[in-house]
C-alpha cells in the first residue's frame, strides 16, 4: 500500500503594499507600489521628454529618442550603479512595470492598426508591391547568413526561429516612424514620400503577419501539429474580425448621424474590444499584440476612428509607450557589446541591411523606369525602425531564442539605423521641380482660343453653389473650354495613412462611411452636374488631405502639375444670416496667406456671399451682375481680365469702375494739363514703368467693348479713401460681385487711410474693405492676386499676352477703328456724362 503525502511547498515573499500610510508613518515611500510606479513612471517620461528636445533640431524621430530614455535608465547608463538599480526600478516591482507597459503596447498597437487603410492595400499598384518586396527580401538573406554568426546554440531552440526573428528585424520598415520622418523631411507630399509611405504600409503588414507565423513557431519544443492548429486558429480569428467585427463597426458608424459625437457607452465598447481581440490572440499561441493591431485594422476609416484616436493618443504615446521602451531600455546592457567580432556583426549587419534594401529597390526601379537618385533614397528609407522591430526582439527574448547579448546587439543596430536615415537623406536628396515651365499662369496671359485651366478648392460643400456660378459666368465656350480641378481640401487629423489619398481620385457613388466621405460625394455630383450642364466645361475632382500647415504645398503642387492660370479658394470667413462675417475655421486664414506667398499662378480669395444664390445661368434662369473696381497695378490688371472674360457671357453684365486721382484727369486749360502729364512722369518713374502698363491695358480694353452694350466703363475721378468708399457705395447694390485686385506692392492716394483699421491685409485695402461686416452688402468678392515671374533681371519669364487678343482679334484691333465709349468727369465731382468718339 502506498501512501500519498500532499505536496508542501513553500512560498516567499515580500509583501508590497498599494498605498502609504502617510509620509509621517512610513519609513520608505518606495516600498508601496503606487509611489514606486508614480516615480518610475515619471522618470521615464522625463527622460523620454529630455532627449526629443536634444534631438528635435537634428530631425530625429521620436522612436530614437524613446529607446534612449530606456537605455540611460537602464544597465547600460544609471542602472549600473546598484544603488539606483536597486532603489528605483527593484526586482520585486518589475512585473507591475511590463504590466502596464505591455497595456500601453496594447492600445498602441491598436492606434497603429486603426490608422492604417486597409483599402490602400487593396488598391496598391504593381509597382507599390515590388518594391515594397524587393525591399524585404536581400535584407532578409543578410539576416539568415548573418544569425550564424550569433545564433543560440541551444538544441532545444528551433534555430529556424532565430533567422525568422532577425530577418523581420532586419527586412520589414516602421510605417508610423516613416511617415513621421517624411514630416520632418518635408517630402511627405512629393512623388517619392506617398510612394514611400504605400510601400511601407504594405511592408508593415507583411511583418505583423510574419510575426504571428513567428511566434507560432518558436516555441522551445513544439509539435507540426500544434504550429498547424496555432496558424489555423489565428486564421479563423482573421476571418471573424474582417467578416463580422467590420461589418459591425460600419453599422454603427451608419447608426451614428453626422455630426453627432458618439456616446461613451460605445467608445467603451469598441475599446473593451481592444482587451479582448488581444486576450484571444494571445490564447490561441501569438502575441496579444497582434490581436489589438488586428482589431485595430478592422475598423473603417471615419469619425470612429478619429474620436478613439483623440481619446487615446496622447495618454497612450506619451504616458504609457514609453514605459514600454523603458523595459526594453532595462533589458539592454551595452557592456555585452564588446569584442572585434560583435562589433563587426553590428557594422556588417547595418551596411549589408542598407545596401540590401537599397540594391532591392534599385533593381526594381530600373524596370519601372524610375530615377536611381530617387530608388537609393526610397531604399534608405525603407530602413526606418520602429514599434515593431522592438516588439520582436522582447516576443523572442521571451521565447528564450534570443539571448541577452543579441538582443542589446540588435537594439543598438535599430538605433544606429533609423538615427542616420534624415542625415543621409538631407545630404544627398533636395526634392527637384521635373515639370516644364508654362506661360499660362495667369488669366491675362491666357488666351481666348485656347484651354482654361481652373483650380478650385472647396472646404465645405457650402461653398459649391457660388463656386459653380462663378465657373459657370467664366464662359467655357468651344475656342476657350474650361478644364476645372476640384480639390476637396481635408485636414489631415492624427491619421497617418490618411497622407497617402492626397490628390487621390475617388468616385462618387455607394454609402458613404463618415462626414468627409458625404461632403466629398456632394461635391462630386454638383460639380459633375455642372460638367453635363455647361458645354465645353470639363471638371476633374480631386480629394486632398492634409495637416493645415502644408495643405498650401499640396495645392501648389497640384497646380504646377496640372498648368493652371489661377487657383481660387474661398475666404477664412462665412456671412451669418444677421450679415455679419465669422470665421469658420481659423487656420484657414493661414492655407490661403501660404497660398500667396508660394503659389505657381494667380490666386482667387472668395468672399462667399451667394453671388446670386442658387440662380444657374442655364437656361436663362438668371443674370449676373458683376463689377471690377480698377485702380492699376499686376493685380487690378488679373482683375479687369477675368472680368472682361466674364462680360463675354450672355447673361453677364459687367461695369469697370476706374478709380483716378485728381491729377490724372482732364484738365481745364494747357498749362493744367503739361503739369498733369509732368506729374504722371514721375509717378511712372517711380513705380517701375506700372503706370505705363495700366494706361496700355486699359486703353485696349476701351477699344475691344466699344460696341459691347453689356458692359460699363466708368472713371471716377476721387481724391482720397473716403471719396474712394463712397463712390463704390453708390454702385453696393447694384451688383452680385465685386471682382477687385489685391494690391500688394501699389501705392495709391486712393486708399489712403482704409488700412488703418484693416481685420484681413491679406485681402488688400479694397478687398478688405468689401469683405467686411461694416461694408453692408450681399455681393460676393473675388480678391485676385496676379503671379508674376521674376527671371534674373527682375523681367518677366513669360510674355503677357492681352486675354482678347486671339488669333483672329490682333489683326482687326489694328486695322479698324473703333467707336469707343467714355463716361467723363465733370470738372473734379462725381458726376459724370457718356458721350461716344468715332
Amino acid at each position: 500500500m502506498t501512501s500519498t503525502m500532499p505536496d508542501k511547498s513553500i512560498i516567499c515573499y515580500t509583501p508590497l503594499m498599494v498605498t502609504t500610510n502617510g509620509l509621517w508613518k512610513t519609513n520608505n515611500l518606495l516600498d508601496f507600489s503606487l509611489p514606486l510606479f508614480t516615480l518610475q513612471l515619471t522618470l521615464v517620461v522625463s527622460a523620454t521628454r529630455f532627449f526629443v528636445l536634444i534631438l528635435k533640431p537634428f530631425h530625429q524621430p521620436r522612436v530614437i529618442a524613446e529607446i534612449l530614455g530606456g537605455l540611460l535608465l537602464g544597465p547600460s547608463v544609471l542602472g549600473r550603479n546598484k544603488n539606483f538599480a536597486n532603489i528605483v526600478f527593484p526586482m520585486k516591482s518589475v512585473m507591475l512595470v511590463e504590466t502596464m507597459a505591455n497595456m500601453g503596447l496594447i492600445y498602441f498597437v491598436f492606434l497603429i492598426g486603426l490608422e492604417m487603410d486597409v483599402s490602400i492595400i487593396k488598391r496598391a499598384g504593381k509597382k507599390t508591391v515590388l518594391i515594397s518586396l524587393a525591399g524585404m527580401v536581400i535584407p532578409f538573406m543578410v539576416a539568415m547568413c548573418l544569425s550564424s554568426l550569433i545564433a543560440n546554440t541551444d538544441e532545444n531552440i528551433n534555430q529556424a526561429s532565430c533567422i525568422l526573428y532577425l530577418g523581420i528585424v532586419l527586412s520589414v520598415t516602421a510605417f508610423p516612424v516613416l511617415a513621421r520622418m517624411l514630416v520632418e523631411l518635408k517630402l511627405i507630399n512629393t512623388d517619392l514620400g506617398k510612394l514611400a509611405l504605400s510601400t511601407s504600409l504594405i511592408n508593415d503588414v507583411c511583418a505583423w503577419m510574419l510575426l504571428a507565423l513567428t511566434i507560432a513557431l518558436s516555441e522551445e519544443i513544439i509539435s507540426a501539429w500544434v504550429s498547424l492548429w496555432v496558424l489555423l486558429s489565428n486564421l479563423v480569428f482573421l476571418s471573424f474580425s474582417f467578416l463580422i467585427v467590420r461589418p459591425t463597426m460600419a453599422w454603427l458608424i451608419e447608426k451614428t448621424p453626422d455630426g453627432k459625437p458618439f456616446s461613451e457607452f460605445q467608445l467603451c465598447i469598441v475599446l473593451t474590444g481592444v482587451l479582448m481581440s488581444a486576450f484571444i490572440t494571445d490564447a490561441l499561441g501569438t502575441h496579444c499584440v497582434f490581436g489589438a493591431f488586428v482589431y485595430g485594422l478592422v475598423i473603417p476609416n471615419g469619425p470612429l476612428g478619429a474620436a478613439i484616436i483623440e481619446k487615446l493618443e496622447d495618454f497612450v504615446s506619451g504616458l504609457l509607450l514609453p514605459l514600454f521602451y523603458a523595459i526594453s531600455g532595462l533589458k539592454t546592457d551595452i557592456s555585452l557589446i564588446s569584442g572585434a567580432n560583435t562589433w563587426a556583426f553590428i557594422l556588417s549587419a547595418i551596411s549589408l541591411t542598407y545596401l540590401g534594401k537599397i540594391a532591392g529597390i534599385l533593381l526594381v526601379s530600373n524596370m519601372l523606369q524610375i530615377p536611381n537618385r530617387d530608388g537609393v533614397v526610397l531604399g534608405l528609407l525603407m530602413n526606418a525602425k520602429g514599434i515593431i522591430e522592438i516588439i520582436v526582439l522582447n516576443v523572442g527574448r521571451e521565447q528564450k531564442v534570443l539571448d541577452d547579448k543579441i538582443f542589446s546587439v540588435m537594439i543598438i543596430v535599430i538605433l544606429i539605423m533609423t538615427a542616420f536615415i534624415s542625415p543621409i537623406v538631407k545630404l544627398i536628396y533636395r526634392p527637384r521641380k521635373t515639370l516644364v515651365p508654362y506661360k499660362r499662369r495667369t488669366i491675362q496671359s491666357s488666351r481666348l482660343d485656347g484651354e482654361l485651366r481652373v483650380l478650385v478648392g472647396i472646404h465645405t460643400p457650402r461653398n459649391v453653389p457660388t463656386l459653380v456660378n462663378l465657373l459657370e459666368a467664366t464662359y467655357p465656350n468651344k475656342r476657350s473650354p474650361m478644364c476645372a480641378y476640384v480639390l476637396h481640401l481635408v485636414e489631415l487629423t492624427r491619421r497617418a495613412s490618411a497622407m497617402l489619398i492626397v490628390h487621390a481620385n475617388r468616385q462618387s457613388g455607394g454609402p458613404a462611411l463618415n462626414k468627409t466621405q458625404a461632403q466629398t460625394d456632394h461635391i462630386i455630383t454638383a460639380f459633375h452636374n455642372f460638367e453635363e450642364q455647361v458645354n465645353y466645361a470639363q471638371v476633374q475632382p480631386l480629394t486632398a488631405i492634409s495637416p493645415y500647415s502644408t495643405m498650401h504645398e499640396d495645392i501648389c503642387n497640384l497646380a504646377e502639375e496640372k498648368r493652371v492660370s489661377i487657383i481660387i479658394i474661398p475666404f477664412h470667413k462665412q456671412q451669418t444670416v444677421d450679415g455679419q462675417m465669422e470665421d469658420t475655421i481659423p487656420a484657414l486664414r493661414m492655407v490661403n496667406h501660404n497660398l500667396l506667398q508660394n503659389s505657381p499662378c494667380s490666386v482667387g480669395i472668395l468672399v462667399d456671399r451667394g453671388f446670386n444664390g442658387s440662380n444657374r445661368l442655364i437656361g436663362n434662369q438668371a443674370c449676373h451682375k458683376v463689377a471690377v473696381l480698377y485702380f492699376g497695378g499686376p493685380d487690378d490688371r488679373e482683375a479687369l481680365a477675368y472680368g472682361w472674360r466674364m462680360s463675354r457671357h450672355p447673361r453677364v453684365h459687367l461695369t469697370v469702375m476706374h478709380f483716378i486721382p485728381t491729377e490724372y484727369s482732364y484738365q481745364s486749360s494747357e498749362t493744367d494739363r503739361l503739369w498733369a502729364k509732368i506729374d504722371r512722369s514721375f509717378t511712372t518713374m517711380k513705380n517701375g514703368g506700372e503706370n505705363k502698363l495700366d494706361n496700355e491695358y486699359i486703353s485696349e480694353f476701351k477699344n475691344m467693348i466699344a460696341h459691347d452694350d453689356s458692359v460699363i466703363y466708368i472713371e471716377k475721378v476721387v481724391n482720397n479713401g473716403e471719396e474712394t468708399v463712397a463712390a463704390i457705395r453708390s454702385i453696393n447694390n447694384m451688383n452680385d460681385l465685386f471682382i477687385v485686385g489685391r494690391g500688394q506692392g501699389t501705392m495709391s492716394p486712393l486708399t489712403d487711410g482704409l488700412t488703418d483699421w484693416s481685420e484681413c491685409p491679406e485681402l488688400g485695402a479694397i478687398g478688405d474693405l468689401l469683405a467686411s461686416s461694416d461694408f453692408e452688402t450681399t455681393a460676393s468678392v473675388l480678391v485676385l492676386h496676379q503671379y508674376v515671374g521674376q527671371g534674373p533681371d527682375g523681367e518677366d519669364n513669360f510674355v503677357v499676352e492681352r486675354p482678347w487678343e486671339s488669333a483672329e482679334s490682333r489683326h482687326s484691333i489694328n486695322q479698324q477703328q473703333h467707336m469707343q465709349r467714355y463716361v467723363m468727369p465733370m470738372g473734379t465731382g462725381h458726376s459724370s456724362v457718356m458721350f461716344t468718339i468715332a
